[in-house]
């Protein structure tokens, strides 16, 4: 292993590399192919499929098998966390839920049918917990490969590589699926397996750079027996430390509320185009392409925003436009003839802000922490509170929809978390962070 000192630019890159790796699975397999393949196979019978000896529409199930992995790793990551802050291991738990995700993707290359579709659900389960899993470890690496005032661009560098590297794959597996042809493929589910296997592959393979040079107990740990226990003491720490630091409680709350409407957003926006905007699929795939596309471009501008007038402003700033992009799409009408090129546009303002509050979410926080060595437990609380606000948002979601029938008030409801949150930021103290 290179042995690289903070702040070296090969390491932030060798870091960034990781989102290069693994946003391949979050577009792919979590946004893109995957979802529309699992549909397409799982149809017949009006969708309703068995699992477990136990009757569910395809897309129920889907949803309970994803919800049922975050679930997984909103528990055991704070655990995992402090274990690897005690024993100085983060790297080798970063390792393992990298290999165990990009190895159950590559498994969905056996995913045929509805006779495998055991197969299909057990590794979207295992797949999930893994990247999930293994970016609470990634991320806490922020603070130890960068300063404070390089926190900004080195996230966001990191978010610009994942975009980038993902569009580029995506594309290569989009034009397999749609021109089989050009490829000798006559199997019609074997382009978008194949492409299950390039995902696997590509993120195992990438990782590599990033395991090369990150480096592993950097503060020179040397554990003792029931380490098990020692890091559940770790981890209590922490979460007593968390209660004592009022701006970093404020920040984790305001970042659950803004985080309720952006990922309910990022993973229901298919569905709404869909279903109550009428987008066919292929225009829905180019509206995904797009929103990669100038999210890198979003990532990089907000990054250097916030350079000007801090990070607590910024964020307000890619808040407040959420906000409207939530008005904006209740306003949508499936009957405009110019629907399709409204949904285009309001795609490209989506990608503006995606990456920027992603990237400057996780910057701020990684500024917040106290001087502590405990960063993969610190973090392992940030992973926490953004699971939690996946799940409460989308049932939100889904409730309000069901209850009026409409997905359109469930889209407007959001529009009140990510008030609830640019006025929680609004309450936080001034300080070195905020008065940028």
């Amino acid at each position: 292993m290179v042995t690289l000192q903070k702040g070296n630019p090969k390491l932030i890159i060798a870091w960034a590399f990781y989102d290069w790796a693994n946003s391949v699975y979050s577009l792919v397999i979590a946004t893109a192919v995957f979802p529309i393949y699992y549909e397409s196979i799982t149809k017949d019978n009006h969708g309703i499929v068995t699992f477990l000896g136990t009757d569910f529409h395809n897309s129920t199930l889907l949803s309970y098998s994803l919800s049922f992995s975050f679930l997984i790793v909103a528990l055991l990551s704070p655990i995992l966390s402090g274990i690897a802050d005690y024993t100085g291991n983060k790297k080798r738990f970063m390792q393992f839920f990298c290999y165990m995700g990009s190895l159950s993707v590559m498994s969905l290359f056996f995913f045929t049918g509805k006779e495998t579709l055991w197969i299909g659900i057990v590794f979207t389960i295992l797949a999930s917990i893994g990247f999930w899993g293994s970016i609470v470890f990634y991320n806490s690496y922020l603070p130890e490969i960068a300063p404070p005032e390089q926190h900004d661009r080195v996230s966001a560098k990191g978010f610009i590589y994942g975009y980038a590297g993902s569009v580029l794959l995506l594309t290569f597996n989009l034009i397999m699926i749609l021109k089989p042809e050009m490829f000798g493929i006559t199997d019609p589910t074997l382009p978008a397996r194949i492409s299950f296997l390039m995902v696997g592959i590509w993120w195992m393979g990438f990782a590599q750079v990033t395991f090369h040079f990150l480096p592993n107990n950097i503060f020179h740990k040397k554990p003792q027996k029931n380490y098990i226990f020692k890091g559940l003491k770790e981890l209590k720490i922490v979460f007593k430390s968390l209660s004592l630091h009022t701006s970093l409680k404020q920040f984790l709350i305001a970042f659950f509320l803004y985080s309720i409407g952006v990922q309910t957003i990022i993973l229901l926006a298919g569905i709404y185009g869909k279903k109550e905007l009428g987008i066919d699929t292929n225009k829905l795939i180019i509206t995904i392409l797009l929103i990669q596309v100038v999210a890198i471009f979003g990532a990089y501008l907000f990054s250097r925003i916030s350079e000007k007038i801090g990070n607590i402003k910024t964020l307000k700033l890619t808040i407040a436009i959420w906000g409207l992009i939530c008005f904006a799409a209740y306003l949508l009408d499936a009957k405009n003839k110019y629907i399709d090129i409204q949904f285009y546009c309001l795609g490209a303002i989506i990608g503006m802000v995606l990456g920027a509050i992603q990237s400057l979410s996780r910057s701020t926080y990684s500024k917040l922490l106290p001087e502590t060595q405990d960063h993969a437990t610190f973090f392992s609380f940030f992973d926490v509170t953004e699971k939690l606000a996946i799940v409460l948002g989308t049932f939100i979601f889904g409730f309000v929809g069901a209850l009026s029938n409409s997905l359109k008030n469930s889209i407007f409801i959001l529009a009140i978390f990510f008030l609830l949150g640019y006025i929680v930021l609004s309450f936080m103290k001034k300080s070195e962070l905020t008065s940028k």
